[in-house]
């Protein structure tokens, strides 16, 4: 387990276009399915990770809290699946089932929509306003596993909560840390490298 940081995408940017399939209604996800909503939520997660399991329970909870909220959510995973087969679609079905998670999961199979936003570990948490412009990106709070501090989703909370205040979020964001993404060989981004 190699504790990566997130990118730290340059605030300002566009959010990339993507289609994937939602693992669990097989029905077809893209940045045109959030049109129209005040805010976009992409998050990079998986299944096996470590970190991920440590705050999936939050994420269900804030992707059930903003449901009829003006905000698009989207999970997507971009793990190679052939070498790590809890990250693969039909699993992550089954994870997204138990854990009650309200919006859609995608699977990224060419990981070409990770190297897009340059997601690098999981979770990878990027938030767009109405304009998709990236305003957010970084932790969902300073909870790590096993460090005892409580899971509450502080960080990408304020952030969301100044969106829909019409608010600038505060430009001073940690970044997420956990597993690095599974890169399938020789398919390594060279922010990766």
């Amino acid at each position: 387990m190699a504790l990566t940081p997130s990118t730290m995408l340059d605030l300002g940017t566009k959010a990339p276009d993507f289609k994937l399939p939602d693992v669990v209604t097989g029905k077809t996800v893209s940045l045109g399915s959030f049109t129209g909503k005040k805010a976009l939520w992409v998050m990079f997660i998986c299944r096996h990770c470590p970190y991920v399991q440590h705050i999936k329970q939050e994420l269900s909870r804030l992707g059930k809290e903003y449901a009829s909220k003006d905000i698009g959510i989207v999970a997507i995973s971009s793990n190679d699946a052939e070498n790590y087969p809890d990250d693969a679609p039909d699993s992550l079905k089954a994870f997204a089932r138990e854990e009650g998670f309200t919006f859609p999961f995608c699977y990224d199979p060419t990981q070409d929509v990770a190297k897009a936003y340059t997601a690098a570990c999981t979770p990878d948490f990027f938030l767009f306003n109405k304009d998709r412009e990236l305003v957010y990106r970084g932790q969902l709070d300073d909870s790590r596993p096993g460090s005892g501090k409580p899971v509450t989703g502080r960080d990408l909370r304020a952030a969301i909560d100044s969106v829909f205040a019409g608010k600038p979020v505060d430009t001073d964001q940690k970044p997420s840390i956990g597993c690095n993404i599974k890169w399938k060989p020789g398919n390594e981004p060279d922010y990766f490298k």
